[in-house]
């Protein structure tokens, strides 16, 4: 032996395993053997050797040792290629693991329990308070199994007491993390990285006089730079950023949400939680399939007994909402080196205006929101020029900018009375026909907020399937879903702003004038399923929409307003009219109440009489208590009751005189003149001339039919239809039985160049949206 270490060579196996057996039972340790072995360069002869020779060496003595029972070699290789240094390494590496290989024995490495105990050791002095040690793992314990939901379920479990012991003072989630998690990383050695990395942590806490019972995943302080300097050495480039504005420090978002809110501060709640997160995840890499702790796993990490774990849920929600570099999928939990996508979409919420994007998705989703119901037309952020001035019951839908506060001045207010007092530049006559919804003032912010967010959401979404953005699947998923959540958001939100119905009032007394126009609100609730037929039932519980109307109703604001200084009858069309101008007149559902509430009326002899004109001071049609089928026109009459008794009573004595004249007489028509008065003379005349005059109105030609055709400046279009609809047709659509047929014809010629691609394009497509039977461009 000492001729071959003199000579720098190998002593064969011979000589070896004669050694051995001398001084078995033996055990030789070999550390460092790649280190020791690279340093022989080739062609070179040192005192240790050559290269080549001291693979020899190794050779024999693995052989010798195979004749040897008794004797073991426990030696250490690197577990990488990179940790093998240069290329001699990696040669003496490759060749060393082939000789260990064809008689070694793998012994399993330090189990994480056995981990426990080796790292306190070399941490701690000996624990002289046993008492307190158990006291503290015990509670620990306890907490765990009475709150049971928050926790993993192997905290249930009693032998995770005899773990909390045997990590004492540490958590053995940390040693979970360390060596389930951060020693898959290449350079984290996992007995000496988790000593070293130890090692900075207690120093800082002990410096900091940390009083927790025990150092858990939460407690790690990363503010601290040696700490953080042994954490970042392990990690790729790109972590600095994310703890220094995520986790921890005076300038992360952690510390600023704690500093506001002492409920999260008192306990370092989003501090604890971002570190934990951080702990567990950072090794963590974008191929893995699954990534990051559940969420059960991060309030392990953090919560201590007498704390409730919701608080840290509640850190937790929040640092969702603020933190640029957490991410969450599955109930999983992890931080990135890259920005999330709700870092990316609120830097898209600024690209969002109120005029030009805003309001017209909250006018889309509103439109959406209605169905079919009590209104003929509703009409949606529409300026007043649009909402047409006509019989049919309209619902004005306001813009955002023009809310509804119950204190102070309120826009809502100014900007509906702007569109019930005008038509454009024309005054509006049929103001009864309008109700108004809009937004609550104080909830106006928060539903541009979210028409932002939903917006953004849905321009990543898109930007994603046209290839314009990369995002991981994960984050795809996350994307669509987070669209979905926002549009759900969006809409709830839309029902909660737009809440206010508004209806204008006058009060009026006859004979003392009219009031100052007053407005009344009343709330909608958001919940109800159908916003027609809530919006419906808040009017008709507050008398602002009356769809049955009782005959009684009708007489008393005939008496009141149309039977007076001396008319005794009235046009019922006007009547209808009049309540659809008068803010004091009861607002009906349509003409068809008030159709059903005269006929109702005329079987009585209490409220009015029927007739369909009045002919020489005789009632044409006269009916009174009986039942009827009205027609709506401008010829029929309402009678007050008391003139159509009379009136009634002198037509049954007419009829009884003439009877009598017959008898007595032998027939033939005669007039009599009865000294009542001379109304009773044109009565009784009237009723023995059979009515005549009807009959020859009747042998007049009749005309059944109109046509007409206009033509329109096409820069004018818009307003001369809307005076064509008003003027003319709905002379005809008041009439019942008339039916209605408008047809639109347009010719464009353009000059020699001819109409563009873009202009026909754009044609085309607005017509079939319209639903045009022909449209099409010649050559």
């Amino acid at each position: 032996m000492a001729d071959a270490d003199a000579s720098g060579t190998s002593p064969g196996k011979a000589v070896l395993e004669t050694l051995l057996r001398q001084s078995a039972p033996c055990v030789i340790l070999i550390d460092e053997l790649v280190a020791y072995v690279r340093q022989f360069e080739d062609g070179k002869a040192l005192t240790g050797g050559t290269f080549d020779s001291n693979l020899s060496f190794v050779q024999a003595l693995t052989e010798a040792l195979k004749a040897v029972p008794t004797a073991v070699l426990l030696a250490s290789l690197p577990e990488s290629v990179k940790e093998a240094g240069s290329q001699r390494g990696e040669k003496a590496l490759a060749s060393l693991s082939h000789y260990f290989g064809r008689i070694q024995a793998l012994w399993k490495p330090v189990a994480t329990e056995e981990a426990f105990e080796i790292v306190r050791r070399r941490l701690f002095a000996n624990i002289n308070d046993k008492l307190a040690m158990e006291s503290v793992c015990r509670s620990f314990a306890d907490y765990y199994i009475e709150n049971h939901d928050d926790f993993p379920q192997e905290t249930q479990d009693s032998k995770y007491l005899e773990r909390l012991t045997r990590a004492y003072p540490i958590h053995p989630e940390v040693f979970d993390r360390l060596y389930e998690d951060w020693s898959t990383l290449d350079n984290f050695q996992r007995t000496r990285g988790v000593l070293k990395l130890m090692a900075k942590v207690i120093h800082r806490l002990w410096k900091d006089g940390n009083n927790d019972p025990l150092i858990m995943p939460g407690s790690f302080p990363l503010m601290d730079a040696d700490t953080l300097n042994e954490v970042l050495y392990y990690l790729p480039q790109g972590w600095t950023p994310v703890i220094e504005r995520d986790v921890d420090g005076e300038r992360s978002e952690t510390w600023e949400i704690e500093n506001q809110d002492t409920r999260f501060g008192s306990v370092q709640a989003c501090r604890r939680v971002a570190r934990a997160i951080f702990l567990g995840s950072a090794p963590s890499t974008s191929n893995q399939g699954v990534r990051g702790l559940e969420l059960e796993r991060v309030i392990l990490g953090v919560a201590q007994p007498g704390q409730q774990p919701n608080l840290f849920k509640d850190a937790l929600r929040r640092l969702g909402d603020r933190l640029h570099y957490l991410n969450h999928a599955n109930n999983r939990f992890w931080l990135d080196t890259r920005p999330n996508l709700r870092r990316e979409m609120e830097e898209r919420k600024r690209r969002f205006q109120d005029k030009e994007d805003v309001f017209p998705t909250v006018r889309d989703r509103v439109q959406r929101s209605f169905a079919s119901g009590v209104f003929g037309g509703i009409h949606v952020f529409t300026g007043s020029g649009d909402v047409p001035d006509d019989w049919a019951l309209h619902l004005v839908v306001l813009p955002p900018d023009a809310a509804f506060s119950k204190s102070g001045q309120s826009l809502a207010i100014d900007r509906a009375t702007e569109i019930l007092k005008k038509r454009g530049d024309q005054p509006r006559f049929k103001q009864n026909r309008l109700i108004f919804l809009a937004a609550d003032y104080d909830s106006v912010g928060r539903l541009k907020d979210h028409v932002r967010s939903f917006l953004a959401w849905r321009s990543i979404v898109a930007d994603y399937k046209d290839n314009r953005i990369v995002l991981d699947n994960l984050m795809a998923k996350q994307a669509s879903a987070s669209l979905e959540q926002a549009e759900e958001t969006l809409r709830r939100m839309i029902r909660e702003t737009y809440k206010w119905l508004l209806a204008p009032m006058q009060e009026a007394r006859p004979g003392k004038g009219l009031s100052e126009l007053r407005w009344e609100h009343f709330q909608v609730n958001p919940g109800a399923q159908n916003w027609s037929q809530e919006i419906e039932r808040v009017l008709k519980e507050n008398e602002l929409l009356i769809s049955e109307w009782a005959p009684i109703h009708l007489a008393k604001v005939l008496k009141d307003w149309f039977w007076k200084d001396g008319v005794k009858e009235t046009n019922a069309l006007n009547v209808w009219q009049q309540s659809c101008q008068q803010l004091y007149l009861p607002r009906l559902k349509d003409d068809r109440v008030f159709h059903h509430t005269l006929a109702v009326g005329a079987e009585s002899r209490d409220f009015f009489a029927l007739a369909q004109g009045k002919e020489d001071g005789r009632y044409v049609g006269f009916v009174y208590g009986q039942r009827t089928v009205p027609i709506l026109d401008t010829a029929l009459l309402l009678i007050e009751p008391a003139t159509a008794t009379a009136y009634q009573e002198a037509l049954r004595a007419a009829e009884e005189a003439s009877r009598t004249k017959t008898v007595n007489g032998g027939g033939g028509a005669a007039t009599t003149t009865s000294p009542a008065s001379n109304d009773a003379s044109r009565v009784e005349e009237s009723a023995t001339r059979g009515y005549s005059t009807g009959g020859a109105t009747a042998e007049q030609a009749v005309k059944k039919q109109f046509y007409g055709s206009i033509d329109l400046d096409p820069f004018q279009a818009k307003k001369q239809f809307a005076d064509l609809v008003d003027e003319v047709v709905q002379q005809f659509t008041m009439r019942t039985g008339v039916k209605v047929r408008i047809a639109i014809e347009i010719q464009a010629e353009a000059a020699s160049d001819g109409f563009d691609d873009g202009l026909q394009r754009a044609v085309k497509e607005n017509c079939n949206v319209l639903k045009f039977k022909n449209a099409e461009f010649e050559e």
